[in-house]
């Protein structure tokens, strides 16, 4: 039994005397102890009442839990979140001025229980001999443990141990069982043993639930528990310290056998007579040693079955709202890769060929050109579309947060590793993870890289072991690989392991015939987002847009409009003078450029002309300094001259 007496706060002056294994506070309703002050949590903090100590444990409130015992302080943190109870202590919810205070008294619940016999795990091999013995007990245990493994849910098998072991126990009348509640940390310290289920014997002779509450006994199975052993008390009220629960239980004789896996006793079978003293004996529980040793594998392979579709049901809902946020970020589209012009036409053809492959593929570009919007293109356009799209910037993150983001972590693996996490290999399991930015890894994080690309294998930092994962890699990079592996910055390994299949995108002064599409989806978007009609372009503007460089491609492009959409009247038309001045100083250039009025090709053809032949005179006709100038090679700046006949 649990007394709190709330001594500070706004339930100053109640008592709440609570039996039981855990007990919870906070100011949800839902709490067995609810604290209407401001500064506590939802879910603030919790009791467990264990076999051998009570602990009090911090739910990762908002403001804080204090223990005071005397003159000691104890400060509850994600790093040591629980804390043995005792009588007298002090507990505070909140901190400073905000504050509520309980004080704890434990009672005892007359748990030094006397028994007649206790019955080690080891002594189950010589019962089950002796039970092999007798026909009629080995044919009965036969059919108990084929009724157990024929369930399939956890609830099923629950209910089959106990109707086993009504079945095997005529003298029983009640069956309990407890469970360690473990379900959202397996590995928890602070985990109760809570009854989960009682069945009892009918009037037919059957077993079925209890029309009504049954009161449960805590002395015997937290007995079982200490101690590991079988438990048999043949006359419970004298051989149980006359406890209170046993009392108001009416139980007369009583039988308790753990529930094991390996070394940790996972719950206890509580098998009750409540008619008459004595009706259980050594005989009963031999059988129910037995009885428990399959049933133990039958509940913790059930409850591992319920973990894992649990975590299934998770995953599949987390996947569902990641597509979603991710689609929502498209809009609802696929991602859409806009341009008409010969280098994008080469472009979309060779990302055609590769999507359905599991090559890596390796995007170059400079910054700006849409590589994301490519690495999304490979995903969507792929078989691939249905599971999830990831991408992480390597430059954004630390080297030591990088390997956690990517790989995950275990619990403890650091400092503020509080909780295992997952990486972003993991959670892209079955999909795409986008590396941008692949040259800012450091090297150190480089051969982890190589091995998860090579053999599908990550290792959690922390972790003892790998996972196998099958991810389809798409790496991005503004900088050029050859010279980064040459300066010793980028192993050549994973250099040879990214470039299987290299995609560039070219930059958006090569493409400039696209500069009118892309300026118009912008102003549509942008126009539907801000809710503002736009007329269009004013032509001057346009020319002023298709004869500007764009150092900044794509992205400098996609501002620029949005920042015009912005300024301009509902309905009017974009005019030059709401361009940038940076746009605006090629003003005049298709006059120097003696262009005369026509079709938009014909237009930019002969301003691309004046631009290659000032290029030429600017550097005396070199036609290497030339083609670096404009920022192409000097392949791509023969092609063109050959073009225009120069």
């Amino acid at each position: 039994m649990i007394v709190l007496e709330v001594i500070q706060g706004a339930a100053a002056g109640r008592t709440f005397e609570l039996p039981g294994e855990i007990v919870t506070l906070g100011r949800s309703p839902e709490n067995r102890v609810v604290l209407e002050d401001a500064h506590v949590s939802g879910e603030h903090a919790r009791i467990v009442c264990m076999p051998d100590r009570v602990l009090l444990q911090d739910l990762r409130s908002t403001n804080g839990t204090t223990l005071r015992r005397d003159v000691e302080q104890f400060d509850l943190t994600p790093e040591r979140s629980t804390v043995e109870l005792r009588s007298g202590d002090l507990i505070e919810l909140g901190s400073g001025d905000a504050l509520t205070s309980l004080r704890v008294t434990l009672v005892e619940d007359g748990d030094e229980a006397r028994v007649l016999s206790l019955r080690g795990l080891d002594e189950v091999e010589p019962a089950a001999a002796k039970l092999e013995r007798d026909p009629t007990a080995l044919s009965a245990l036969y059919t108990a443990q084929k009724s157990i493994g024929a369930a399939t849910d956890l609830e099923a098998v629950l209910v089959a141990v106990s109707d086993a072991a009504l079945f095997l126990v005529p003298g029983a009348t009640h069956v309990t069982i407890v469970l360690r509640d473990d379900e959202q940390d397996p590995d928890a310290t602070a985990a109760a043993y809570v009854p989960v289920l009682t069945r009892v014997r009918q009037e037919n002779g059957w077993s079925g639930p209890p029309s009504g509450p049954v009161p449960i006994t805590r002395s015997v199975y937290r007995r079982v528990i200490r101690e590991r052993a079988a438990v048999l008390a043949a006359d419970a009220p004298g051989d149980v310290s006359s406890s209170e629960s046993l009392i108001g239980a009416s139980i007369k004789s009583t039988i308790g056998v753990p529930l094991w896996k390996g070394e940790e006793i996972i719950g206890v079978l509580q098998v009750d007579n409540r008619s008459a003293p004595g009706a259980l004996g050594a005989v009963d529980v031999e059988t129910l040693l037995v009885l428990a040793a399959n049933a133990s594998l039958a509940v913790a392979n059930a409850r591992l079955i319920k973990r894992l579709v649990l975590a299934e049901d998770r995953l599949r809902k987390e996947n569902t709202f990641l597509k979603g946020r991710e689609e929502k970020r498209r809009g609802g589209k696929e991602a859409e890769i806009i341009g008409q012009s010969e280098p994008m036409l080469r472009l979309i053809g060779q990302l055609d060929k590769v999507v359905d492959t599991r090559v890596t593929v390796l995007i170059e570009g400079e910054t700006g050109t849409g590589k994301e919007l490519v690495a999304a293109a490979v995903h969507y356009r792929s078989r691939r579309k249905d599971k999830l799209f990831v991408a992480q910037n390597c430059a954004a993150l630390a080297e030591s947060l990088l390997e956690s983001e990517l790989f995950g972590h275990k619990k403890g693996s650091f400092t503020g590793a509080t909780e295992e996490k997952k990486g972003l290999f993991e959670i892209a399991d079955g999909g795409t993870l986008f590396l941008d930015e692949i040259t800012e890894t450091p090297l150190s994080l480089q051969s982890k890289l190589l091995r998860a690309l090579q053999e599908g294998e990550i290792r959690p930092v922390g972790a003892v072991s790998s996972k196998h994962v099958t991810v389809r890699i798409v790496a991005a990079t503004n900088r050029n690989l050859e010279e980064e592996v040459a300066r010793g910055r980028f192993r050549e390994d994973l250099y040879y392991r990214l470039k299987v299949f290299p995609l560039r995108i070219p930059p958006l002064r090569e493409r400039r015939e696209d500069i009118p599409l892309l300026a118009e989806h912008f102003l549509a978007r942008y126009g539907h987002e801000i809710g503002k009609p736009v007329g269009g372009f004013a032509q001057q503007a346009m020319e002023l847009m298709v004869a500007y460089n764009w150092p900044g491609n794509v992205r400098e492009l996609q501002n620029e409009v949005q920042r015009l959409v912005i300024q301009v009247e509902p309905g009017a038309f974009v005019t030059p003078d709401l361009l940038s001045p940076r746009i605006r100083q090629v003003e005049g250039l298709v006059n120097r450029a003696g262009v005369t009025r026509g079709t938009l090709k014909e237009m930019m053809d002969s301003v691309e002309k004046y631009f290659l032949l000032e290029a030429l005179r600017e550097h005396n006709n070199n036609k290497t300094n030339a083609a670096r100038s404009l920022g192409i090679t000097r392949e791509g700046l023969h092609k063109k001259l050959r073009q225009y006949g120069i």
